[in-house]
Parts: C-alpha cells; structure tokens; sequence
C-alpha cells in the first residue's frame, strides 16, 4: 500500500466506523506505518469526516512533516509499532477507540484480560486482549506497558492484536487499516455479548481450543 492508497484507506475506515457507531464525536485515532514514516488521523478530528490531504505525515521519529497536527495518541503508535520490530507478522496499521462495549468492561478497574474465549471467532480473529492499568489519555508511561506485553506474550508464542486501555478503549492492529478493523468489530461485539450473557459464559474448553489452533493456525 504507498501513501496514497494508506490516506484514502484511513479514511474510507474512519467513515465506516463512525457510520456504524463504533466510534463517535472526535473518539479514535487510525494510524499507517509507511516505509519513511507514519500517516495518523489529526488531533480532534472526527473519523466520520476525515480528508486524505489533512492526515498527519511524520517521519520515523514522529516529527510533524505536513497535514493537520497529529494525534498526541501517535507516540503509543509508534511503539506498538516499535514493539513488533523483528517479530512475525509486524503490523502495518494501528486503530484505536473508546468502545462504548470494551469500556464499559473496565470500569470497575480489572486486572489481566479482558475477555475469556467465549467465541471461536473472539479466538480465531482477536485472541488476548491484556488490560493495562488506567493512565490519563496520552501517558507515555502506557507505551512501555505495552511494548512490554507485546514482547512477554509473543515468548509465549501467542502474539498479540489488541490491548484495552482501562476506561479509554482498545488498541488493536494487524496489516492494514481494513483488517484491524475487522478486529475491532469482533472485540467490541464480543464485549457486547459478554455484557448481555446472564448467567456468564464458561469460555472454550481445552480441547475446542486446540481444535481450533488444529484447523485455523491459532493459538491460545
């Protein structure tokens, strides 16, 4: 994807998102890696009426090169990038939101993950969400947090797509802005699902689980 395509992918997603409820107001940030550097959605921009020439373009180190003023949520992009440096399947673009679903969640401060694997498509397509501790919005202490969850679960080789930002929302990532969409819509459905199930789910024994790693190539 060259920066043209990334620009108006950002945006053709932002769009869809916004139409669709998932984010609302000036909520979320999309972000692009590119090869010199990164496109992100601008600070206090809606996702629902983005331009491809107002992104923000920085180089590597995040320095602003053109466009709108970035997004002060670029510097926990850029080390979820930074994280996956050397490691399989890097990620090419990162999305995050206040999920209404996702947050609600978290509101009562929880600790570990967020979700059990309630579904096979909550496995196949998203897998551990680690929730990191509450920090006011932009920290930049939640980056290392992150990076450092980023590399301990890969050691146990079960990378991760997605973390959830106590009382914030999710961050989540994969190749492109289309697919880590996809997994965002699957995590926040499946926060929706966790939130209306009375009594709570049992989540997927052992033996589905390896099923499906058996099958699909995914790994719990």
């Amino acid at each position: 994807m060259n920066e043209a395509q990334a620009r108006s992918e950002i945006c053709r997603v932002g769009k869809s998102l916004f139409e669709r409820g998932y984010v609302h107001a000036t909520a979320g940030n999309i972000s692009v890696r590119l090869d010199d550097g990164y496109l992100i959605t601008p600070t206090d921009a809606c996702l629902g009426f983005l331009e491809p020439a107002s992104l923000a373009r920085t180089d590597l180190q995040g320095r602003q090169l053109s466009g709108d003023p970035a997004s002060k949520t670029l510097v926990l992009h850029r080390r979820i990038y930074e994280a996956h440096a050397g490691l399989q399947g890097a990620p090419r673009s990162v999305i995050h939101t206040h999920g209404t679903h996702c947050v609600a969640l978290t509101l009562d401060d929880p600790q570990g993950e967020l979700l059990p694997p309630i579904t096979p498509y909550f496995v196949m397509k998203v897998g551990h969400v680690p929730v990191v501790p509450y920090h006011r919005p932009g920290a930049p202490e939640v980056g290392d947090q992150v990076a450092a969850l980023v590399a301990r679960y890969a050691s146990q080789g079960t990378p991760l797509r997605a973390v959830m930002l106590t009382r914030l929302g999710p961050n989540v990532w994969h190749d492109s802005p289309a697919q880590a969409m996809a997994v965002l819509e699957e995590l926040e459905e499946t926060a929706k699902l966790w939130l209306l199930a009375q009594p709570k789910p049992r989540g997927l024994g052992r033996q589905a689980l390896e099923e499906l790693e058996k099958v699909f190539g995914c790994r719990w």
